[in-house]
């Protein structure tokens, strides 16, 4: 266990991340991971955002979890600190935000933990599986490429690693994160090679900034209160 600043706090925040029990909760990690309850889970997620159909209500959760990926590696290479709880502990609630029904993530402070920088590939990695099998997971309910989801986790990363990369305290640090995101072992057991590193194409993340990185339409367009990106590949 860990204290967080209250700067790590307001980051959490700014990403849709609270340390606050749901007002009106919908289920959990552990809850979507089951096959008895996924369809359900996802069923829940569109009556609250208004998403017209399950391709789409899983796009747009799945941009939710990425927020949520990329603060713990924002975290990680900062603060060398992440979520290490349970999946039962980790709660999907409905809210508003900016006038729009959404899902948010609520978790507890508690659940954070310190981790070594020699440790950083083993977490690193464990939350790359966490991710896979939330992806594979939604795909049993849901009509969606794969690449689709993995690129709205990575949308949030090229954000956060260009700010790592750019701040003196942090480079080293996320240079090292980034390698390890970059090396296909770390990938092992989920792809044969590394997806981020596809994703950047031998490229840094401050060199794609304001360009179509992504080769999918997250379909935010079809989200009721939300618009197609400003770089999206169908344009």
């Amino acid at each position: 266990m860990t204290n967080l600043t209250s700067e790590q706090i307001r980051q959490l925040n700014s990403y849709s991340t609270y340390l606050t029990p749901a007002a009106y909760p919908l289920f959990t990690l552990e809850d979507l991971l089951m096959d008895e309850k996924t369809a359900d889970c996802l069923n829940a997620v569109q009556a609250v955002s208004g998403c017209p159909n399950s391709t789409v209500t899983a796009s747009f959760f799945m941009r939710r979890i990425g927020m949520f990926v990329s603060m713990q590696l924002y975290n990680l290479a900062a603060y060398d600190e992440v979520w290490d709880g349970n999946a039962n502990a980790l709660y999907f609630g409905a809210t508003e935000e900016y006038g729009n029904r959404t899902v948010s993530i609520y978790a507890k402070e508690s659940d954070w933990q310190s981790f070594d920088e020699d440790e950083h590939e083993v977490v690193i990695r464990k939350i790359l599986l966490q991710v896979d099998a939330i992806i594979r997971q939604l795909r049993t309910v849901s009509s969606i490429s794969p690449l689709t989801l993995w690129e709205n986790v990575f949308g949030f990363l090229l954000w956060h690693y260009h700010v790592l990369l750019g701040n003196p305290g942090t480079s080293q640090e996320a240079r090292a994160d980034l390698d390890i995101l970059l090396d296909a072992h770390t990938w092992t057991d989920i792809a044969p090679r590394s997806l981020f590193a596809t994703y950047l194409n031998g490229r840094e993340p401050s060199n794609l900034l304001n360009t179509t990185v992504r080769t999918t339409c997250c379909l935010s367009k079809d989200v009721p209160g939300l618009m197609q990106c400003g770089f999206c590949p169908l344009k």
